[in-house]
């Protein structure tokens, strides 16, 4: 035993500080050593599982360092790998005025990497790009290392769980009883978890490389916050009030906690208690934190689970759009007036990029948010009581539940991205970019006839590991870049609906691959390559990478024309 269940993860980083979390076996002192120096924290516990987050302070900005983490005296870390020769985990502090270079991507399922995992779920391009870092592979000269990694959403499937999950809950309770084969509990959210971050290339990879995250609907269910006739119905379950409370409380221990600098962190209501705790016997966070997600559920307004980070010239904005929904159909929208504020206040410039991470994507297709914007309209009683069951049936049952479907919120934000792109909330960035996931699918799209300034860009790259099936992705690509165009442009006059801020077009994509993306700042503006992982004959375990799509995205130098796949105009170049 060496007293970690799991972790480490390195979690928020800046020039001179880093956070490392773990999750332990027992109660015990988790101590981290950076070259010369340690630092130490003790464990908290929730629901009998034991965490600790380890602030190192006073770095070095700019260095590489290995590292070393002891629970109770005794050395948990690094651990050796057979079969599997992976370098020492460092913390890499940032590097003053070093152009950014972001890895981001969404959805990934948790099973295994033999022919018969690959087979159903595809490779996984998290641990392909994790044999790459470690040097494992032959491309590992080719790659460079990111500063960071963001997730955005669906580390964990709640809902849609695997065979090993199954297993456990079936240990546990009757697969026939609710939630069958869904999570219950946070026992099984932990499970979760440790299935999620325990392969031990992904884990090498996630103790080293710094990692920011926010959740989509699967870190809870499917469909999560749709409307208010969704949520009426998982409220009326007797299952429903215990998984949003353990998915809540899960997410702030396991995801959420890592993302906040330590100044955010002091300032957190749970952390304070953490920090604050003295006496001989381990903290135990249980009931709190189990009240605090419940009332979070119920009172949205009361916690932000949105963040920022000021990243080499560059501003990262986080954005919730899932738990601060407003769902009441006559002033729906994708987020409360508090986060709207606090959204407000961060969509600036006198930046170099101005980053938007978003879980869902914020351009859709021009047709399918059109369409969206329809069913919104229609569920809404645009048509009377019949349509509004029609469209409520059309938005849960066709997933329309996208920043299209709450106008109100997609205006606002618009708004927003327009402003600063015009130079009116301080100096122009280069871009303004959207960083997504959810739709398993990837493509790039810019908004055009932007006056001279930033360009508006959407970026999506999903899944990481989680492919659609392949009749699946030919009917998503005809109905998102085909159909949906002109039925959304129909749609959208039969409701008499206001037009967008502004139109866009897709430049790159659609491609349906496991994979994960890069951002870099170059001179030109934002370089950005979407990376998959191939086997090479029967080597399962050691999938190289392979690019899938690289382009170029550079400010706006004009009235933009239509952007399309292959173009290089209005600062939009494919490599």
């Amino acid at each position: 035993m060496t007293g970690l269940r799991l972790g480490p993860l390195v979690r928020h980083v800046d020039t001179t500080t880093a956070s490392v979390w773990v999750e332990t076996e027992t109660t015990a002192t988790v101590t981290v050593t950076v070259g010369e120096r340690s630092w130490s924290a003790r464990t908290f516990a929730v629901h009998g599982h034991h965490f600790a987050l380890v602030e190192c302070t006073g770095l070095e900005p700019g260095t590489t360092t290995p590292y070393t983490v002891d629970v109770d005296g005794e050395r948990a870390w690094p651990q050796p790998v057979e079969g599997l020769d992976l370098p020492d985990p460092v913390i890499a502090t940032l590097k003053p005025g070093k152009p950014l270079r972001l890895a981001f991507g969404s959805c990934r399922t948790s099973v295994g990497h033999d022919e018969a995992g690959n087979k159903e779920h595809g490779v996984d391009a998290l641990r392909a790009y994790a044999l790459a870092m470690a040097g494992v592979t032959a491309d590992a000269d080719t790659l460079p290392w990111p500063d960071m990694v963001l997730f955005l959403g669906d580390q964990v499937y709640a809902d849609e769980t695997t065979d090993a999950m199954q297993e456990f809950i079936a240990s546990r309770r009757s697969l026939d009883e609710p939630p069958g084969t869904e999570l219950k509990d946070f026992e099984e959210y932990a499970h979760l978890y440790l299935l999620a971050w325990s392969d031990p290339a992904n884990r090498w990879l996630l103790s080293t490389l710094p990692s920011a995250m926010i959740f989509d609907d699967h870190d809870v269910r499917d469909d999560w916050n749709t409307s208010a006739r969704w949520r009426a119905q998982m409220n009326a379950t007797d299952w429903w009030h215990g998984r949003i409370v353990a998915g809540l409380a899960s997410y702030w221990v396991y995801q959420h906690l890592g993302n906040l600098s330590p100044d955010e962190r002091a300032e957190d209501e749970l952390w304070q208690q953490v920090v604050a705790h003295e006496g001989p016997d381990e903290l135990d966070l249980t009931e709190v934190l189990d009240a605090f997600a419940d009332r979070v559920d119920r009172e949205p307004a009361s916690y932000r689970w949105s963040f920022s980070r000021e990243l080499g010239g560059c501003r990262l904005v986080v954005v919730d759009s899932r738990a601060a929904r407003v769902l009441d159909e006559d002033h729906r929208s994708m987020l409360d007036d508090h986060e709207l504020a606090w959204l407000d206040d961060h969509m600036r410039g006198d930046c170099e990029h101005l980053l938007v991470g978003t879980s869902l994507p914020f351009l859709l297709p021009e047709g399918l948010h059109h369409l969206e914007s329809f069913s919104e309209a229609l569920a809404g009683g645009a048509w009377g009581r019949r349509g509004a069951r029609v469209g409520e049936w059309l938005r849960q049952t066709g997933d329309l539940e996208h920043w299209g479907a709450f106008q109100h919120g997609f205006r606002e934000v618009a708004q927003m991205a327009l402003e600063v792109a015009r130079g009116e909330r301080g100096r122009a960035p280069r871009t303004v970019t959207f960083l997504s996931g959810d739709v398993h699918h990837s493509y790039v799209s810019r908004v055009r006839d932007v006056a001279p300034g930033s360009a508006i860009v959407q970026a999506v790259c999903s899944p990481i590991r989680n492919p659609l099936p392949r009749k699946v992705r030919f009917a998503t690509a005809v109905l998102s870049y085909g159909i949906a165009g002109p039925m959304g442009a129909i749609a959208a006059r039969s409701a008499k609906l206001p037009p967008a801020p502004f139109r866009w077009s897709r430049v790159r994509g659609p491609w349906f691959d496991n994979n994960l993306a890069t951002l870099e700042v170059v001179p030109e503006g934002l370089e950005m390559w979407w990376k998959r992982g191939v086997v090479a004959g029967d080597r399962h375990d050691r999938p190289q990478l392979e690019e899938v799509a690289r382009l170029v995205v550079g400010p706006a130098s004009g009235a933009d024309r239509e952007g399309t796949e292959g173009t290089e105009d209005a600062g939009l170049t494919a490599r």
